[in-house]
């Protein structure tokens, strides 16, 4: 019993606010201070005799040596000091970085999955803000950028399937004058088509898949949607003023009366699809593949087709005039009725008058987009050509 008190006591003095440790760390600074005086107070003049070498020096000539000597010590060790401490200033802000970096992550990784969790739910207002929610999350940080898109991609193609199958949605017959913009019948659609648009202009990986959906009268005016698998999608009525498809796949995809003004097609993909009517003035299309594609009645004025692929494409009644097929593959393809002008250019040894075409008057400048109605708004009239 008595042995085990004055043990008690010695546990308490260690670990007291004068514990060991402390006490440690002052006998160290003390220490530390100590040797740092002694070397201020002799090293200088040892410094001085031994460049002295034996020779004698007046006092006063002396002193002022040794005071130049310790001037010049403690100079240096004022510089150590402060380079000591930028150091550690340094290293306290690479720590407190890491850790507002950390903290940031942290409530990037919150917004993220709140935001995903709106997107389950029925009210629509919510769903909206939960995709606005991952569209800001994706363009502060380019870590998440690729799971937004996908998510976009993947809340597309579960909201909006091919033929449609959700109560009160256009059937898949129904006119397409019926049929309400993609932002009046699914506005939370729209806005996760937009920002996918807006996003993937600055995306790292390719290839998004949006095949087999329902985007009838989607606006899709100025969004970048290159390398897009758009297969077998219906994008009837859509407005795609000045859009970006390039190497785009749409493979038996419908864009009739779609309105496609000055976008651009490089080297997409269009076999089998039906372009029924579409306006595809100015566009880019070179090097696209439009093989056993359906143009019929489709607006081609002005359009740049150099290096496209129209084997055994339907282009009867199409408007080509100013279009420039110069270095396109016209093999087996029907150009019975298409207006053509003298600023047609045609593949070399091409014979247009042989393939029936209908010389026309030239319209000239085409008219500002900006004076035209919106895509997704026009009331088409019933296509001439049969199914």
């Amino acid at each position: 019993m008595g042995t085990g008190e004055p043990a008690h006591g010695r546990r308490h003095w260690r670990d007291g606010p004068f514990g060991g440790r402390t006490v440690a760390a002052l006998l160290t600074g003390t220490a530390g201070v100590a040797v740092l005086g002694a070397v201020l107070v002799l090293l200088p003049g040892l410094i001085v005799d031994h460049e002295l070498a034996g020779r004698s020096l007046a006092p006063q000539d002396r002193l002022k040596a040794v005071n130049d000597v310790r001037t010049t010590l403690l100079q240096a060790v004022g510089g150590m000091i402060l380079l000591f401490g930028a150091y550690a200033t340094w290293g306290q802000l690479r720590v407190n970085q890491d850790g507002l970096r950390a903290t940031q992550e942290g409530h990037v990784t919150d917004r993220f999955s709140r935001g995903v969790d709106q997107l389950g739910t029925d009210r629509l207002e919510t769903r909206i803000g939960g995709l606005h929610a991952l569209w800001r999350i994706a363009e502060h940080s380019a870590r998440d950028r690729e799971a937004v898109i996908s998510i976009q991609a993947a809340y597309l193609r579960t909201h909006l399937p091919w033929p449609p199958t959700a109560p009160g949605t256009p059937a898949a017959d129904a006119p397409v004058n019926d049929v309400a913009p993609l932002e009046v019948r699914a506005p939370d659609a729209q806005v996760a088509l937009t920002s996918l648009g807006v996003l993937c202009r600055d995306r790292e990986q390719s290839w998004v898949n949006l095949s087999v959906t329902d985007l009838r009268r989607a606006d899709c005016d100025g969004l970048w949607l290159p390398e897009v698998n758009l297969d077998r999608a219906c994008m009837e009525a859509a407005g795609l003023y000045h859009a970006n498809l390039t190497q785009a796949s749409l493979v038996s995809a419908v864009l009739r009366h779609a309105e496609c003004r000055t976008a651009i097609f490089r080297r997409a993909r269009l076999a089998l699809a039906d372009l029924r009517g579409a306006g595809l003035v100015e566009t880019d299309l070179r090097d696209a593949d439009f093989t056993e594609a359906d143009l019929r009645e489709a607006n081609l004025r002005k359009a740049d087709a150099g290096g496209a692929c129209f084997r055994r494409a339907d282009l009867r009644l199409a408007d080509l005039r100013g279009t420039d097929l110069s270095t396109a593959d016209l093999t087996e393809t029907r150009l019975t009725g298409a207006a053509v002008s003298e600023h047609t250019r045609w593949p070399t040894g091409f014979d247009p008058a042989s393939a029936g075409v209908t010389p026309t008057p030239d319209p000239g400048p085409e008219p500002p987009p900006l004076l035209q109605p919106p895509g997704i708004t026009t009331q088409h009239p019933p296509l001439r050509s049969l199914p």
